[in-house]
């Protein structure tokens, strides 16, 4: 179903695939849609993707995203990839989804997704960000504003709809198939042409950008290389031309060939899909650095002993049985554990309901990494201390930890930290010393909808019943599901008087809040189909 819009990195099936019209048009040439226009479909897709069970906003792998994807983007404007206009009317933004697929994939309006199983299943951060860049140059070679041009007699709201189709398809793939033989019908191969003529120039476009950020132009081989053993269980290698994306030697050959001369090569099949060991090279001063400058930002502000403990991160976050979480365990109980198993190890203790041992590994972890990278570890501590299963954490020399950590949480610059401290916050009975934080953050990012639902939840602590439903409001707009967003407007507004009048300056705000959001909602009604 995904066959006709969402552009995809897939190499494995069941993956979305592109299948797009005949004819590569010149770069830009996109008369049929505009940017405007693009977004608006983008929106309307991104909408549903936030109630998707498999939407995951994960601050921790949030942050270590944007720290590749900023210098991406960044690298993106310098080059002249992505227009003044493009990056201003783009949302450029990042969405986890917790499959375990090894898949990343770009959607209209700039929206770009990344699975857990990608993260996961990289060795190093260049990996991940190869696929990053490919990704971001779909966008900003407008692929698919181009491909959806060409489906000149088919509503918008019904391409949202087949790309939405797509992600339900996870689940039964029946309907997929069905989609895909009403979709495909037509002009299956002239259309699988055109998406590897874009495959080609995506890979094109993302190695410049890769390289140009300061990611190791390898990485975009090894990528491949690993991509290529993972589908050979499902995938003979035969009818290249029935394929909508090259084949991974194609790829490779051609990434290879744009290295430099003397570069390192990777033989075919050396790529390891197994355990990661932490690299032995020292790390690079910087660490955590949120809201780099737009066009700037380089790798060098990553430590390579930062992935490691994001792999493992991802792969725990997307398991659901308890057989490899108990061997995880295991493994990272040995005096020889690394970071990352290490790191596993303690998040399969909590899930698996053993919250002491998690918390004992995780501060061995804490002793065990660089301060570059300690900040994750703090961040894992901080969630160990506010798991359901560790009953009261407010008492004794557990509350004087969650504490310190709260503070040190607080002041820092990271998102995953703030949002955390101010959980720790609320369950130490000290929400204030979030509130202003949160206020300080959102006046930033009004887009970040976790930030508001965080906020939210400090004012209901303090008391404040009309700031905490204006703050739940605005999240609702965040992720813009603008009818839920109206809905707690006129709760705020049906506050008895004593409670409105307590608070003229949130008052007014909601007043104006809701005349913009009734707005919003009644363009949206306009392009419903049957409007």
């Amino acid at each position: 179903m995904a066959a006709l819009l969402a552009v995809s990195l897939t190499v494995l099936p069941g993956s979305w695939v592109g299948a797009q019209p005949v004819g590569l048009p010149s770069l830009g040439d996109v008369q049929g849609m505009s940017i405007a226009a693009e977004r608006r479909l983008g929106d309307r897709i991104a909408r549903d993707i936030y109630r998707d069970p498999d939407y995951l906003d994960d601050p921790v792998l949030g942050d270590y995203l944007q720290l590749i994807w900023q210098p991406l983007l960044g690298a993106a404007r310098t080059r002249g990839d992505v227009a003044p206009e493009l990056a201003e009317r783009m949302a450029w933004e990042l969405m986890i989804s917790r499959d375990r697929r090894v898949n990343a994939f770009a959607l209209p309006g700039g929206y770009l997704g990344v699975h857990l199983g990608l993260i996961a299943v990289t060795d190093n951060t260049g990996e991940l960000a190869s696929v990053m860049a490919h990704e971001l140059s779909h966008v900003s070679q407008r692929h698919i504003a181009r491909m959806l041009t060409r489906q000149d007699k088919m509503a918008p709201w019904m391409l949202g709809a087949l790309i939405l189709g797509a992600l339900a398809a996870r689940a039964n793939t029946d309907v997929a198939n069905a989609a895909i033989v009403g979709s495909q019908a037509v002009a299956a191969q002239t259309q699988l042409n055109f998406s590897r003529d874009m495959e080609r120039e995506a890979d094109r476009v993302g190695f410049g950008v890769m390289t140009d950020a300061g990611f190791d132009g390898l990485a975009f081989v090894t990528m491949f290389d690993k991509l290529q053993q993972a589908s050979r269980l499902n995938d003979d290698g035969g009818f290249p031309y029935l394929r909508s994306h090259p084949l991974n030697s194609e790829r490779i050959a051609d990434m290879r060939a744009r290295l430099p001369m003397g570069t390192a090569s990777v033989a075919p099949g050396t790529a390891q899909l197994g355990p990661r060991r932490e690299s032995s090279a020292s790390p690079p001063t910087g660490g955590l650095v949120l809201d780099l400058p737009r066009a700037s930002g380089t790798a060098a502000q990553l430590s390579p002993a930062l992935h490691p403990l994001m792999a493992a991160r991802a792969k725990v976050l997307a398991e659901k049985g308890t057989d490899r979480m108990g061997g995880w365990l295991q493994s990272g109980r040995g005096p020889q554990a690394t970071a990352g198993d290490r790191y596993a190890a303690a998040w399969s203790a909590q899930r698996l309901g053993q919250p002491a041992l998690a918390l004992e590994l995780a501060q061995k972890l804490r002793e065990q990494v660089t301060p570059e990278v300690g900040w994750v570890v703090d961040a894992l501590l901080i969630e160990l201390h506010l798991a359901p299963n560790r009953g009261s954490s407010t008492g004794g020399a557990s509350a004087m930890a969650l504490k310190s950590l709260r503070d040190q949480a607080l002041d820092s610059g990271s998102r995953a930290l703030l949002m955390l401290g101010a959980q720790a916050a609320i369950a130490t009975r000290e929400p204030q010393l979030a509130a202003s934080r949160l206020q300080s953050w959102v006046v930033v990012h009004p887009r970040d909808a976790l930030a508001w639902e965080t906020l939210a939840r400090v004012h209901h602590a303090q008391g404040q019943t009309l700031r905490a439903i204006r703050a739940e409001a605005e999240s609702r707009v965040a992720h813009l599901d603008y009818a839920g967003a109206l809905e707690r407007y006129r709760g705020a507004q049906a506050q008895p008087v004593a409670v409105r009048n307590a608070d003229p300056m949130t008052m007014a705000i909601v007043d104006s809040r809701r005349r913009d959001v009734e707005q919003l909602l009644l363009a949206l009604e306009k392009e419903e189909p049957g409007s």
